[in-house]
């Protein structure tokens, strides 16, 4: 096993999220009143990891469909794509309504994960994408039910429904791929090492800096939140793609 695994993705881990503010002692406190109910700090920093996880892992499924050298990793990367491009969307659009400023770029942490993924090849490769990826998303699970069950806005909400979806399904191709250790996955979950705030926090996006897009595959099966034309939250879209 790589020791890039040492490497746990804390920022996704646990619900003490970090945005570009300093989250207080009590995420529940109340950052604003929308029309679409309270937006607590824990809400909007919930928004901005979602956003920031697709900065990184999107370009890692890119990696996984060039670079896999299984039919099982490749499919994995797609998954990546597709459901990452649809809550990208998603965040993209219920940002604005809620004030809340998403980042250009993943943390310093997330973009070392690319860094290391970027110089793997061959089975390392396959290894060391699937058992990362199954840390990060098995540690987001549990944060994306306490969002989904203590949340009263309601886009927060339907986002927390999609992430729920896309988690579960690449929880699923990760472990597909017959790659990731359970034992050492589980360890990573739950004894993450301790990292400064600012290895864990996206940056803020720079003045006049155009919006990082992260573009549906062809054929693309996730779809971003439909709002409708009142603000209101569509029908929750379906689990990831069922590429392969």
């Amino acid at each position: 096993m790589t020791g890039a695994l040492g490497l746990t993705l804390a920022a996704l881990a646990y619900p003490g999220m970090l945005g570009f503010q300093n989250v207080s002692s009590n995420p529940s406190r109340v950052i604003a009143q929308t029309q679409w109910g309270p937006l607590t700090e824990a809400d909007r920093d919930f928004v901005v990891k979602v956003r920031a996880a697709g900065l990184w892992e999107y370009p890692v499924g890119q990696m996984a469909v060039k670079k896999g050298t299984t039919k099982a990793v490749v499919t994995a990367g797609q998954h990546l794509i597709d459901g990452h491009a649809a809550l990208d969307a998603s965040c993209r659009k219920i940002a604005p309504m809620l004030d809340i400023t998403l980042p250009n770029a993943a943390s310093p942490q997330q973009q070392g994960f690319v860094t290391t993924l970027s110089a793997d090849s061959g089975k390392q490769f396959d290894s060391d994408m699937a058992n990362i990826l199954r840390v990060t998303h098995g540690s987001i699970f549990n944060t994306i039910a306490k969002i989904r069950s203590t949340t009263k806005n309601s886009l927060v909400r339907a986002l927390a429904n999609q992430a729920n979806a896309t988690v579960l399904d690449h929880i699923t191709v990760m472990e597909e791929t017959g790659l990731v250790n359970f034992d050492q996955v589980l360890f990573q979950q739950t004894t993450p090492p301790k990292l400064p705030a600012s290895d864990l926090t996206p940056p803020p996006p720079s003045g006049g800096q155009p919006e990082v897009v992260l573009t549906p595959p062809p054929n693309a099966t996730s779809s971003p939140l439909d709002l409708g034309g009142g603000g209101q939250p569509g029908a929750t879209p379906a689990p990831g793609p069922t590429v392969g």
